[in-house]
């Protein structure tokens, strides 16, 4: 009888998330994403605040305070220019169309004389405002670019554990949206709300000049609607949190569907990817939909405000008028400064709801612009030697989460030039050695020497050049077969991309490609087979003529002739080049200098090939079980 614990559980439906959500939201257990987001080995105590990261933005800005400034100055402008518009509308009707017991060519000289100048303010204040918008796109643009520059620059930089942890998605939302709704604080913190509040200065006080009766009477309305419609905002916010969140989920889990596209089928998974596609989206929706509701109120609200504004005017206006308080004009301008007064009441409400999204990617983005940098030179770092003469290992530890070592006590000197093979079964440290050797990790016990001095010591980009790297695992970018092995140097002749093909045995099946070597490869070069992405990338570590060559499974993915090829024309590139070698193959570790035979992170056995067979160790062993396999791909494990 099977248990019906050990059934694969099914997908909740996006009716039981749903429920799940409101659930949620009534108890305000979204609310907590008003916080910042806790950064992972931070201090808590020390965590910065969103008013921080606000002020973080502020100082990004004083390189443009000149144009902030320009155009604060022309909103105000503007904002001066149309706060006086409905007083020609006053002016009209009681100075002019009202005015029965005036001259009839003076009435009409007024109306031509302020309608003109009516026209004259319209088409400034239009025209100032396309100024003030363009010039307020331009600093968004200037401020945008830099975030970005700043913030790719540091992402290319931030440790490899904190890269894997956030995640392609994440890493692309925060260069892209979170960029530029960062960018919309300069008008929701800055320009609109306080742009807002001098309308509203000037509207209210226009309005009780004009006429402090009908004024009070018709701004009696408006706290109690703000209040609400700030209540509403701050509520609404959670569940578009919410769906930011599920879609960069929906949105990373398709980019993974699609880059192992291979898999999914393999596995016939198409209909269930699709499924689980449609299964985000369709919770999405109902969050949406949810929260839509929500703003109808809200926006319900407020026209029932305008609603009940203009209703007031006309009518307590209407008996002011008969009772003799207040003129036809007075009517007029005060509808038309409802709506004006009415409209940065609803910008600094909708700034406030708008403020705390902006934040939000503002606390992304400026997150990782304060983590630090991985591997910041040391205070008088120096270049790395040109040439290097010996590698050595002096009780070398490395271990990803505290307590549990990796690698443990690795000792051993490595003269420049010579070729060491580590051998071992998968998780026995060799991949790690190699990642110290390039710096991707540096050792939490004992150091590295190059030349004698510390490697922790080199200025990390002139150490980086010594370095050439080719993995199993080979990427190849989305260009050319030209552009892939010249990446390393981009400048190189093509006599020497050409030259470095051949020596990796890949120009003749370059050659063969529709377009040589500007064929595009495709994005992680999915045009080419698995052992010609090899020798591109044999090829590129080939042309940068590096000091350190490391090959962790180079040669894995080629067959027998094409391996026993490259084995050929590579002896040249090893000499007076010092290389590790991660490989299984006998036949690419017997020709090394010195084999490391790993096991749990510790060198067990070390020698030639030779002097280890000599031994009758677990190095012969392995061999031994290797010449005996039929499979020549069994390996040295």
């Amino acid at each position: 009888m099977s248990d019906r614990s050990e059934r694969p559980r099914r997908p909740r439906s996006s009716r039981a998330r749903y429920r799940e959500f409101v659930h949620d939201y009534k108890q305000q257990k979204l609310d907590d994403g008003d916080k910042p987001a806790p950064v992972p080995g931070a201090d808590p105590a020390a965590r910065p605040t969103r008013r921080q990261y606000l002020r973080a933005y502020l100082r990004w800005l004083r390189p443009h305070r000149g144009s902030v400034g320009a155009v604060f100055a022309l909103a105000l402008v503007v904002a001066g220019l149309e706060m006086i518009e409905p007083l020609f509308m006053r002016f009209m009707i009681d100075r002019v169309l009202l005015d029965t017991g005036a001259d009839p060519a003076a009435r009409l000289a007024n109306l031509h004389l302020a309608g003109a100048t009516f026209l004259g303010v319209v088409v400034l204040a239009k025209m100032l405002n396309a100024l003030k918008d363009y010039r307020q796109r331009l600093v968004n643009a200037r401020v945008m670019l830099s975030l970005r520059r700043a913030l790719y620059d540091r992402l290319l930089r931030l440790p490899l554990p904190r890269l894997w942890g956030m995640k392609t998605g994440g890493i692309l939302s925060r260069l892209s949206g979170d960029v530029d709704t960062t960018t919309g604080l300069l008008q929701m913190a800055i320009i609109s709300p306080a742009l807002s509040l001098v309308r509203l200065t000037i509207a209210v006080g226009i309005l009780l000049a004009l006429n402090w009766r009908l004024a009070l009477m018709a701004l009696a309305v408006i706290p109690g609607a703000v209040l609400v419609s700030f209540v509403l905002a701050r509520r609404v916010r959670p569940i578009y949190r919410s769906v930011r969140k599920d879609v960069e989920g929906i949105d990373g889990r398709a980019g993974e569907t699609f880059a192992g596209i291979r898999v999914v089928r393999a596995f016939g998974r198409e209909v269930r990817e699709l499924l689980g596609y449609l299964l985000g989206r369709h919770t999405v929706l109902r969050k949406e939909l949810f929260a839509q509701r929500r703003e109808l109120i809200l926006w319900s609200c407020w026209g029932l405000l305008v609603a009940g504004i203009n209703v007031v005017i006309v009518w307590y206006g209407g008996y002011l008028a008969v009772t003799g308080r207040a003129s036809v004009g007075d009517i007029m301008a005060f509808q038309w400064y409802s709506f004006l007064l009415l409209g940065p009441v609803w910008n600094i409400v909708n700034s406030f709801s708008e403020l705390q999204r902006s934040l939000a990617a503002t606390e992304r983005v400026f997150e990782v612009l304060a983590t630090p940098a991985d591997k910041p030179d040391r205070a008088g770092a120096v270049d790395a030697p040109a040439v290097v003469s010996e590698i050595r290992f002096e009780g070398v530890g490395f271990e990803y989460t505290e307590g549990r070592p990796v690698v443990g006590d690795l000792s051993v000197t490595v003269p420049g030039g010579s070729v060491v093979a580590l051998v071992g079964r998968s998780g026995a440290g060799k991949t790690t050695v190699t990642d110290l050797v390039a710096r991707f990790h540096d050792p939490t016990a004992g150091r590295i020497l190059v030349n004698g001095t510390d490697v922790r010591d080199f200025r990390l980009r002139t150490y980086r050049d010594l370095l050439a790297l080719v993995q199993q695992d080979v990427f190849l970018f989305d260009g050319t077969v030209r552009e892939n092995i010249a990446y390393g140097r981009p400048d190189a002749p093509d006599a020497e991309v050409e030259g470095a093909a051949r020596r990796a045995n890949a120009h003749d099946f370059i050659a063969a490609l529709p377009e040589g070597y500007e064929t595009v490869v495709g994005e992680r070069g999915v045009r080419l087979s698995g052992g010609q992405q090899q020798r591109l990338a044999i090829a590129r570590a080939i042309l940068a003529a590096p000091q350190i060559l490391i090959l962790d499974e180079a040669t894995s993915n080629l067959d027998t002739e094409s391996e026993q090829l490259i084995q050929a024309a590579m002896a040249a590139l090893l000499a007076g080049r010092t290389t590790f070698v991660i490989a299984h193959r006998l036949s690419t570790v017997r020709r090394a200098d010195l084999i490391l035979l790993m096991d749990a992170g510790r060198v067990v056995e070390r020698g030639t090939h030779d002097e280890l067979m000599a031994a009758r160790g677990a190095y012969y062993g392995m061999v031994m079980r290797q010449t005996a396999a039929a499979d020549d791909g069994a390996g040295l494990r």
